[in-house]
């Protein structure tokens, strides 16, 4: 459906370099795996393309790259939520050069259009949006609010499923994080990706030593060799405490990952301004036989792609480092600064 401009005098085109730096710290604000960020965004006529850094990789734990383009699709998310809060129509073509793989999507605004109230409360979470790994307060999420998530994550080819049945959950969690705690490959990745000197870093990407979990809570996916692993009742308590989102997709191609991650960023996002914590977990999914064993166990209609775990927190997560607006917009937006 076509839509009609609501301004006189405005003409959806070059952009400008506030709203430049709109699009470049919504993109940043992006959860993605072991915070890699790896997108770049490139800004064109009445256009803005996202694509994917060829230059971050993670050979142990995603070697198909599964993450990293659910990563670009949490992006996508943001990236919409900042064309539309700047008045702007958002059509979205995933994947829309055969030629070109990098470019994840093509944003197209060609016409003038304000947001919706519920688009700008979704953009206003992306700021105050936390990776929450620790434990929640145990307050139920209701079943209302756990409706509007899932109403929220629904895209073509992509859903979330709210999980039951969490004493088999436990055991693959379980046998997911004794697999990965005993993974030296994945174990040397991990601590790549680790910043235990804040002050001396500069590249603005990778996890903060101090915000990972404490050794007793595995499930949150970050196990490390120290990680201390629960018996199955104290693991299975704590997920009983907590609503698990999984997210699945129909088929297992790039595309499909895309459209995980961005249906994962719409769901946590409304999640947010509902007042409610999330985290999410791939690590136990890319762990092949637990994978198999949960499409088995829970009959799955679809892919498992990725876990969002909700809950209510008292504190607030710290923020995670995030690469510069300059890096992820591109050497010509330097330029025109």
């Amino acid at each position: 459906m076509r839509k009609t401009a609501t301004a006189v005098g405005r003409r959806p085109g070059e952009w400008t370099l506030a709203e430049a730096e709109v699009l470049g710290r919504s993109v940043l604000r992006a959860p993605s795996v072991h915070n890699t960020q790896p997108w770049r965004i490139e800004l064109a006529d009445g256009a803005v393309l996202l694509r994917e850094r060829a230059d971050v990789a993670l050979p142990r734990h995603d070697p198909y790259r599964r993450d990293l383009a659910m990563s670009c699709g949490t992006a996508l998310a943001n990236l919409e939520l900042a064309v539309r809060v700047l008045g702007r129509s958002a059509e979205i073509a995933v994947l829309p050069d055969p030629a070109d793989p990098a470019v994840v999507a093509r944003v197209d605004t060609a016409e003038l259009l304000p947001p919706t109230d519920q688009e700008l409360q979704r953009y206003g979470a992306i700021m105050v949006r936390r990776s929450h790994r620790g434990a929640f307060t145990g307050l139920p999420v209701t079943a209302e609010q756990t409706a509007r998530v899932v109403q929220a994550a629904v895209t073509t080819g992509a859903e979330a499923t709210r999980l039951d049945g969490m004493e088999r959950l436990a055991k693959f969690f379980e046998h997911a994080a004794r697999a990965l705690r005993n993974d030296e490959a994945y174990q040397s990745e991990l601590a790549l990706w680790t910043i235990r000197d804040e002050a001396a870093h500069r590249n603005g990407a990778g996890m903060r030593f101090s915000a990972l979990p404490p050794g007793e809570v595995p499930w949150a996916g970050l196990v490390r060799r120290a990680t201390v692993l629960p018996d199955l009742r104290v693991l299975r308590e704590r997920l009983e405490a907590e609503t698990l989102l999984l997210f699945t997709t129909v088929g297992d191609a790039r595309i499909d990952h895309i459209h995980a991650g961005y249906a994962l960023e719409r769901g946590w996002l409304e999640g947010v301004t509902l007042g409610l914590a999330g985290a999410v977990l791939t690590q136990p999914l890319r762990v092949p036989e637990v994978r198999s064993a949960l499409c088995e166990d829970y009959r799955l209609a679809g892919f498992p792609q990725a876990l969002l775990r909700l809950g209510r927190s008292t504190r607030v997560a710290p923020a995670s480092l995030r690469r510069g607006v300059a890096e992820v917009l591109g050497e010509k937006w330097r330029e025109r600064r």
